[in-house]
């Protein structure tokens, strides 16, 4: 492996990372951190040429997190120093548009921006602080989630609101870029087709879910906004609701804004619904609050599908499921497109069922709309990323 770069991708409690090439995609180490802070801990780490290396203990905080990273990497066998390091950085604003070199004025231009994403930025920049430590005379670089809607038009990011809440940087921004920008190429390679000459709307459905409308490789619309809490009904969050709803919680429940945000960032979504946060215990269960539930997942996405369909001049060259529940979940796949033929959009309900991995289409052969599911490979997109703008700095 000539130019490994480690990826990393740190979350509220977790920390996802892998050791790739981004010339071969060859992977030298991956694993994944999970349940920091809390009493039980565990990391898996595949590396080497032995078993996976599993530990669990707690882990304190991010920092313990990375010390274990390390020390799994020491114990799988020696692997090649990273040339780089790459950041998964969910908010970029409108300052970022592109990956950058991290220094510090993009730190404290990151923490600037956390109010816009509180849950996300704050951790991201613990990875970045500690990465530093670990390896200070390694090249860092930030890519952003918001950077793929760059290309969003005013009508599509700008929000009917005050004119000093907009100068405020009150708008959409749009995020899952990464995935979007990765699956978005890969379906153009899978169509035989220039993504320049290609409408495509991408479902990312994973714990957070969103839809993007793609026009000729650019994002043209998106359901994420402001924040990663606008749009799809999604594991823990709400989606779209009522403006209205924090003002008339703090006059009939006492709760705050922040309280509300909370809530509908934490509680919402399909753990509101049914108690469970995890596509996969909701399609367990046959009660009626799980079918309420799925329905009301599903019909949202139907009803973005339809308004992007439009948005697209009614000309759609694909429709595009990635992210843990659109790769693996048939049945949502095809609840999500239930209904959509006539305007062209029909799921082949073997091909859908069938338990083939990797990138293929699940549409009726001959289908105007080919409906595609295609892997996302958001580390590799980061270690991509991060090598184009080291060769071009």
């Amino acid at each position: 492996m000539a130019d490994p770069i480690l990826v990393l991708n740190t979350g509220s409690s977790s920390i996802k990372y892998e050791l790739v090439d981004p010339h071969t995609r060859e992977r030298a180490a991956r694993g994944l951190v999970e349940r920091i802070g809390e009493d039980r801990g565990r990391i898996t780490h595949h590396g080497g040429d032995g078993p996976p290396y599993v530990r669990e203990r707690p882990f304190p905080g991010h920092g313990d997190g990375l010390e274990a990273m390390l020390a799994a990497f020491a114990a799988a066998g020696p692997e090649p120093a990273p040339v780089a390091v790459g950041h998964r950085v969910v908010h970029g604003g409108t300052r970022f548009t592109d990956a950058v070199l991290i220094d510090d004025d993009v730190i404290a231009a990151i923490e600037e921006l956390a109010p816009l994403a509180p849950l996300h930025n704050p951790v991201n920049l613990t990875g970045i602080r500690l990465a530093l430590k670990v390896f200070p005379d390694v090249p860092q670089v930030a890519v952003f989630d918001t950077a793929f809607h760059r290309t969003l038009p005013p009508e599509a990011y700008t929000y009917a609101v005050p004119r000093e809440w907009r100068a405020q940087g009150v708008r959409r921004f749009g995020f899952h870029g990464t995935s979007c920008a990765y699956v978005s190429r890969r379906a153009a390679a899978v169509l035989g087709r220039d993504l320049a000459g290609l409408n495509l709307i991408v479902l990312h459905l994973g714990n957070g879910a969103s839809a993007t409308a793609i026009s000729g490789g650019r994002s043209v619309d998106t359901s994420m906004g402001m924040t990663p809490l606008e749009g799809l009904v999604m594991g823990t969050r709400s989606g779209d609701v009522d403006p209205a709803l924090a003002a008339y919680l703090a006059r009939t429940g006492g709760l705050d804004a922040q309280q509300v945000e909370h809530e509908l960032s934490h509680r919402g979504g399909l753990l509101a619904l049914t108690g469970s946060g995890d596509m996969r215990q909701v399609r367990a269960r046959d009660d009626d609050e799980a079918r309420l539930a799925l329905e009301i997942y599903t019909r949202r996405i139907r009803k973005y599908v339809g308004a992007y369909h439009a948005l697209l001049g009614c000309r759609v060259d694909a429709i595009v499921l990635t992210g843990g529940v659109g790769e693996h979940d048939a049945a949502t796949r095809a609840a999500c497109l239930a209904g959509l033929e006539r305007i062209g959009v029909a799921v082949d309900p073997v091909l859908n069922a069938a338990g083939t991995s990797g990138e293929r289409a699940v549409s009726v052969p001959g289908a105007e709309v080919p409906v595609l599911v295609i892997p996302t490979d958001e580390e590799w997109e980061i270690a991509h990323q991060t090598l184009a703008r080291l060769t071009s700095s």
